[in-house]
C-alpha cells in the first residue's frame, strides 16, 4: 500500500507540483494553461483518492491524471477551431492534397542546411524559442506527434479530428517552424552557412 505521507493530499504540491507544471508546460506551451491543467490534475485526483490502490507510486498516477487532462485540453481545443477550407473541391482533388493531407502548395527547399545546423549546440536554443512561438492546435498537435510519439490514429481519436485534418494542422506547424528557423538561424549566421 502507498505510504501515508503520499497519499496526503495536502503534500502533494509540495513533492509533484513543479514536476506536474514542467511536464504540462512542455506539452501546452503556455503558462496560465499548464497551471490550469495541473490545477485540474490535483481536483480530480482528490476526489479519486479512495480509488488510488497504492501500486504505484503517487507522482506517477498524477502525472496519468495530468496526461489525461492535457488531452482532453488540446482535444477542447482543436474542436474549437476552424480549420481553413480545406474542403473546397479544388483543394481535396489536388494530388497533393490526396497524398499529403496538405493543400496543393509545394513546400519550399531550405534556405540553411538544417542537418549542418543540427550539429551545433547553438541551433537548440533557436529550435526551442521557435518550439515556443507555435501556438493553438499547430502546438499541440505537433507536441502529440513528435514530443509524445503517437500514432496518427490515436492522436485523431484524443483530439476528435480527421487523419486529413490532423495533417492540415501537422503542415502548419512544420511551415510556421521551418519559417522561424530559417528567419532565426539564418539571422545569426548567415556569414557562416554561404
Amino acid at each position: 500500500m502507498a505510504k501515508t505521507h503520499e497519499m496526503n493530499p495536502e503534500t502533494w504540491l509540495d513533492e509533484h507540483g513543479d514536476y506536474l507544471f514542467r511536464y504540462a508546460r512542455t506539452r501546452l506551451n503556455n503558462q496560465a494553461t499548464a497551471e490550469d491543467v495541473v490545477q485540474e490534475t490535483f481536483l480530480a485526483a482528490m476526489k479519486a483518492k479512495e480509488r488510488f490502490d497504492g501500486r504505484a507510486p503517487v507522482r506517477y498516477w498524477l502525472l496519468g491524471i495530468l496526461k489525461h487532462k492535457i488531452v482532453d485540453h488540446i482535444r477542447k481545443a482543436v474542436r474549437e477551431t476552424v480549420v481553413e477550407d480545406v474542403e473546397a473541391p479544388e483543394i481535396q482533388n489536388s494530388a497533393w492534397y490526396k497524398a499529403f493531407g496538405v493543400p496543393a502548395e509545394k513546400p519550399q527547399p531550405w534556405h540553411f542546411n538544417p542537418r549542418k545546423a543540427f550539429e551545433q549546440k547553438e541551433f537548440f536554443g533557436v529550435l526551442a524559442c521557435c518550439m515556443a512561438g507555435l501556438k493553438g492546435p499547430p502546438q499541440r498537435a505537433f507536441a502529440l506527434r513528435e514530443l509524445e510519439g503517437r500514432p496518427t490514429e490515436e492522436i485523431c481519436k484524443d483530439l476528435g479530428i480527421t487523419p486529413n485534418n490532423l495533417w492540415v494542422i501537422l503542415h502548419r506547424a512544420r511551415t510556421q517552424l521551418k519559417e522561424c528557423l530559417e528567419e532565426q538561424w539564418t539571422k545569426q549566421h548567415q556569414e557562416t552557412e554561404q
